[in-house]
């Protein structure tokens, strides 16, 4: 089964700039308002550009397209170091006991952006997050019970817009919801073509309101060498940190090294009550 997106049609360019940013929001305005909003029988023959489904997978076949989205992205296009696998699909361990989140294009039904949810009963049947590999979480054991993780996060090089990022959102806030979930933990994948000086400068421009507590510190397994890097460039957040950011998430670690998709990976909890209260009405209507 998949839902339009109402939970999210009121959203506003005003919205997606603070969110994103404003040349992220200027760059999609026209196919915010056309995804948006839940058309008419006569505009969708007039629409110029996609509206999108929210799907969950309920198949073998609907797991593959997302597995093969993540093949698409992450290998053949950023270089990450994947298992060979002869149908081009980035497979691991963990996609048997996640939930996988599909964005259709509404038109094709071609699958333009994914994430895989583990949630806590399955973590606890495969004994440990995908995180646990690149940090140890041992201030965190505590909130496994109520906690999901988000990995594997990606969009179609084509759809790379705020309409389909917040496509992305409402399914995992719909997905809180229903559970009666209340954290979600993940890493914020900074690429590292420039070697890390932009993940060290990033890391190193947070404000003290976006970190997390101590008590909810992680540690790198494979810190990135922070001393070694020119750590004091002027940078913007991608926009999907940025956005994370200001919807209340927190910062949980400095940069961990993640080798095999030469990234710098900052560990991301976000609490449901923590949500700003000016972005929690267009996800969960409040």
């Amino acid at each position: 089964m998949y839902s339009k997106i109402n939970p999210i049609k009121k959203l506003s360019k005003k919205l997606t700039k603070k969110l994103f940013g404003k040349k992220f929001a200027n760059k999609t305005r026209a196919e915010l308002t056309t995804t948006l909003a839940v058309p008419a029988i006569s505009q969708v023959a007039k629409a110029k550009r996609p509206a999108f489904q929210i799907e969950w997978a309920s198949t073998s076949s609907e797991i593959k397209e997302a597995q093969r989205l993540r093949y698409k992205v992450f290998a053949e296009e950023m270089g990450a170091t994947l298992s060979k696998n002869a149908e081009g699909l980035d497979v691991d361990e963990f996609d048997a006991y996640c939930d996988h989140l599909l964005i259709r294009d509404q038109d094709t039904l071609k699958v333009v952006g994914t994430y895989r949810v583990l949630p806590p009963h399955k973590a606890q049947e495969i004994g440990r997050l995908y995180s646990d590999a690149e940090f140890d979480l041992s201030r965190l054991d505590h909130l496994r019970p109520k906690l999901v993780e988000l990995g594997r996060s990606c969009v179609h090089q084509d759809y790379r817009s705020g309409a389909v990022i917040m496509a992305l959102w409402s399914g995992l806030a719909q997905y809180m919801q229903k559970n009666g979930y209340e954290i979600m933990l993940g890493c914020a994948s900074i690429p590292m073509a420039d070697g890390g000086h932009f993940a060290a400068s990033l890391y190193n421009s947070l404000d003290s309101d976006q970190m997390a507590p101590t008590e909810f510190h992680a540690f790198p397994r494979l810190p990135l060498p922070l001393d070694r890097l020119n750590g004091g460039l002027e940078v913007d957040a991608p926009p999907l940190i940025k956005g994370y950011l200001k919807l209340g998430a927190k910062i949980c670690s400095a940069p961990a090294w993640d080798p095999d998709f030469n990234t710098a990976d900052l560990l991301t909890m976000l609490r449901l009550s923590e949500i700003n209260p000016r972005y929690a009405k267009h996800f969960f209507g409040l």
